[in-house]
């Protein structure tokens, strides 16, 4: 029998995220593009500067009934016909509103990404806004408040957003609009909104994939490119202030087996010098299995499936804006333990945060991180839809265009005090706001008598 003989492996290529191309149409629209050979599943990524401290007052969560109406119907199609016309090419499109704006997604087969394009263009240019798509998009999200108060994670999300930031800022409250303000929206506003912010002037369009046998000047141009609107002044960003006094809120779920947790403040953004030693040094804490949290809570003492710890970024500003840069990160510790030995588990993490402050990382401990979130990064980045995210909140957070590749290079330079030093300040034991989702009867005492913060109990609704 004659077999195959066995492949062997090549040299390992150096990998480096990939670099776009930056350009502009002539109606002012943005476009970075990306060639990236082999990738037949073409990702477009479109940036609207539509933040949700642009909502109006009382209409908060029009940013996010907008951006799903974007593709219930065109000056072309009806929703009905709309939605066909993207199956006939093979294609997906989704949209979602966020502090800084709103994110327009497709994907699509390379051979019809002309035809998508031109969907995509209709969707920005024209959107009909129908009365009837409007009122059951605003009924649809309706039916989803309810479900999102029921999950403890999300609940915990909300106090802690309203717990951090004043009263005043759109931050502290949910993105997607409460009940109460959701139920004020109609066609007329979600038009006024998008008449009010959405242009192709103030906009950006990310585009990865392969294009080779793609006239990809030509599909834009005839695409895209007809998309006219009038120009608009920047607007201004109110400064991200919070309250980040160390202080523990319970939201009353009587009868619950579980209790989540989430425990955060506000920090650095991307644009801090210190970003990749944060990211390290959270990495280390809280971003894996073999992270110090998940060793001691998970591995040793039984209490959770997984704990985490996370850097978000909430919006981020041009150096140029008033005063500075004006961005912010939420740092957070979030996971779910058993109701009896929540208070033991919140005194464990405590523990954990004041050994990492007095002994600080170890270099294995630093190394394993250091492998894992670079080493992995070619694996992460294989599909034009990650490396089309990426880019695009690169755009979304005012970053420069090769960002992303340079962090990898800093995050490998970063050394374990450096790591250290970023985690422990990212942290601190005596200024997190702690929310705990659960039995307050039985968990109230046990926490109050750790000592992290005055503890105050809230309705579970």
């Amino acid at each position: 029998m004659e077999l195959h003989p066995q492949p062997v492996g090549g040299q390992p290529k150096p990998w480096k995220f990939p670099a776009p191309d930056r350009g502009t149409l002539p109606n002012g629209l943005t476009v970075l593009r990306c060639h990236r050979p082999g990738q037949q599943v073409v990702a477009v990524e479109v940036n609207l500067i539509a933040p949700l401290d642009a909502e109006p007052e009382g209409l908060d969560g029009v940013a996010t009934i907008m951006a799903r109406a974007l593709s219930e119907g065109t000056d072309k199609h009806s929703a009905e016909e709309f939605a066909a016309e993207l199956e006939r090419c093979g294609a997906t499109l989704d949209a979602h509103a966020d502090h800084p704006g709103v994110r327009v997604s497709l994907e699509v087969p390379a051979s019809r990404l002309a035809k998508a394009l031109g969907l995509l263009a209709d969707a920005l240019r024209a959107p009909a806004f129908p009365d009837s798509e409007v009122d059951r998009l605003v009924r649809n999200r309706l039916d989803e408040i309810p479900h999102e108060l029921a999950n403890p994670a999300r609940r915990a999300s909300m106090a802690l957003s309203k717990e951090l930031f004043p009263a005043e800022s759109r931050m502290s409250r949910p993105r997607q609009g409460t009940e109460k303000t959701v139920e004020r929206i109609d066609a007329g506003a979600v038009r006024a909104f998008y008449e009010a912010h959405v242009r192709p002037a103030t906009a950006t369009v990310v585009i990865v994939g392969d294009f080779t046998g793609v006239d990809l000047d030509t599909a834009l141009a005839d695409t895209l490119g007809a998309w006219t609107g009038a120009a608009a002044e920047p607007r201004p960003m109110p400064p991200i202030t919070a309250d980040d006094t160390g202080r523990v809120v319970i939201v009353d779920r009587p009868g619950a087996v579980q209790t989540q947790l989430l425990i955060g403040r506000i920090g650095a953004d991307r644009h801090d010098r210190v970003w990749p030693a944060q990211v390290l040094g959270t990495y280390c804490l809280g971003g894996t299995l073999t992270s110090r949290l998940d060793r001691v809570l998970r591995e040793e003492k039984g209490y959770t499936y997984g704990v985490r710890a996370f850097g978000q970024v909430l919006r981020s500003a041009p150096s140029s804006a008033p005063g500075g840069a004006v961005g912010a990160a939420m740092l957070a510790i979030s996971g779910s333990v058993a109701t009896d030995v929540t208070g033991p588990a919140l005194a464990d993490l405590w523990q954990v945060l004041r050994t990492l402050a007095a002994e600080g990382l170890t270099d294995e401990e630093r190394d394993v991180a250091v492998q894992n979130l670079v080493g992995v990064a070619p694996l992460r980045y294989e599909t034009a839809a990650a490396v089309a995210g990426t880019l695009a909140d690169q755009v979304e957070q005012f970053l420069p265009d090769d960002f992303q590749a340079q962090l990898y290079a800093r995050l490998a330079e970063t050394g374990t005090v450096e790591a250290t030093a970023a985690a422990v300040n990212a942290f601190p034991v005596d200024r997190l706001v702690t929310v705990l989702v659960g039995d307050a009867e039985q968990i109230a005492g046990p926490v109050g008598e750790l000592g992290i913060g005055q503890v105050t109990v809230v309705t579970g609704q």
